[in-house]
């Protein structure tokens, strides 16, 4: 004799199913976040390394005042491209997560129904 019914059965394909296609809805939105944004910081990352070379090519014709704002604008520039690689990484990690979970609660789900 099982532990559980037909009805129960039921009940949890029902929210295996509906479960699975919220995890797969979540996980192509994220790839799609992720793709989108890993795009755009691949074509924007030579951005920071070119601004330098100029930076370095100008600091010599401004006076040094306006040569040290320009370098620290510079080191805020080269912060913010360190946050932006950071968020890739950390949404390619969310998406690997989100694939995790999706596929440990199709197994759990999975688990109950042999039960």
């Amino acid at each position: 004799m099982g532990l559980f019914t037909n009805k129960d059965k039921q009940i949890i394909k029902t929210l295996c199913k509906k479960s699975e296609e919220i995890g797969k809805e979540i996980t192509k939105e994220i790839d799609e976040l992720f793709v989108e944004l890993k795009s755009d910081y691949d074509e924007n990352q030579e951005v920071v390394n070119e601004f330098s070379t100029f930076v370095n090519e100008l600091k010599s014709k401004l006076n040094p005042d306006d040569a040290k704002k320009l370098l620290d604008f510079s080191e805020r520039l080269n912060k913010v491209k360190r946050c932006a690689k950071k968020g890739v990484e950390a949404m390619r990690e969310i998406s690997r997560d989100q694939k995790k979970a999706t596929r440990e609660t199709a197994r759990e789900y999975q688990e109950y129904m042999y039960v």
